[in-house]
């Protein structure tokens, strides 16, 4: 793909460098397009609290997503301001959010004040570990042919990955299996607090439709696709068994190995139809 194809929202997550090497048994020259993988720094009303290495395109998604699927904001209007500054190491996302929120942030903070080897940012024990979302409460149900029809479209609105082969992408689809929303980063994590973010920004109807991914489904997948609202999450690849867990939990029908017509569901059944039914 040229890189002119790539639209100027996603200017900054790539690059273009000289490469050489072999291709199909003969020596190669020329260009390849490479995926960007910066630092960029969450900043809450002028306090740091946490560095994400990310693809730095759709970064005002990434700021309204992360903080929401992190249970930093529960809406979207509770985030007053945003902004962002870059530097040669990096950028930063400035959000400014409601006093209430930032009270609660504060405190999360101040008790891990001291503390050292903590793999969970943020994380003060193992009762804090996992989060439960709030259950869903939703009667939609969805179909395997609009689930692989979506699964099957994703690769043709990848064009990081197309440029890059470096990339992960997460999409919204309607219950008819047509894309509507999708983002592409680096990370896994990262492309689908984006597309969080995009969801809530534009006001979608999340409930609607449902989320495919172009990974596994893990726990941390489990918890932002709830955040957002929707009813079923559908995974490229396998699942983890604290994933099913916490979809039970939440209401969310979990999804894995879908590829092509073949689609094994986890977790609340009752909201996935076969085909032959």
């Amino acid at each position: 793909m040229d890189m002119s194809d790539i639209p100027l929202p996603a200017a900054r997550a790539y690059r273009a460098l000289d490469v050489r090497g072999m291709r199909a048994g003969y020596r190669h020259a020329g260009q390849d397009c490479v995926a960007e993988e910066v630092p960029v720094a969450f900043e809450f009303n002028g306090i740091s609290h946490a560095v994400m290495m990310a693809t730095p395109a759709d970064l005002e998604d990434f700021a309204y997503g992360f903080s929401l699927s992190e249970g930093i904001v529960e809406t979207p209007s509770q985030i007053h301001d945003f902004d962002y500054s870059n530097s040669d190491k990096g950028y930063t996302l400035h959000l400014g959010i409601a006093a209430s929120c930032f009270a609660r942030l504060k405190e999360k903070r101040r008790n891990l004040t001291g503390r050292t080897g903590c793999g969970l940012c943020g994380t003060e024990s193992l009762d804090q570990a996992v989060r439960q979302p709030s259950r869903l409460q939703l009667e939609q149900w969805f179909s395997a042919h609009a689930i692989a029809r979506a699964v099957d479209d994703m690769r043709a609105h990848q064009l990081l990955l197309a440029a890059t082969g470096a990339t992960h992408a997460a999409a919204w689809c309607t219950a008819q299996g047509d894309i509507e929303l999708i983002r592409e980063d680096v990370g896994r994590h990262n492309a689908l607090d984006k597309l969080v973010g995009a969801l809530a920004r534009e006001g979608r109807p999340a409930s609607e439709g449902f989320i495919t991914i172009t990974s596994r489904a893990s726990y941390e997948m489990v918890q932002k696709a709830a955040s957002a609202g929707v009813g079923l999450l559908a995974a490229v690849s396998g699942v983890t068994g604290l994933a099913v867990e916490v979809a039970y939990g939440a209401g969310l029908t979990l999804a894995g190995f879908t590829r092509g017509n073949d689609v094994s569901v986890y977790s609340h059944p009752e909201r996935f139809r076969m085909d032959d039914q």
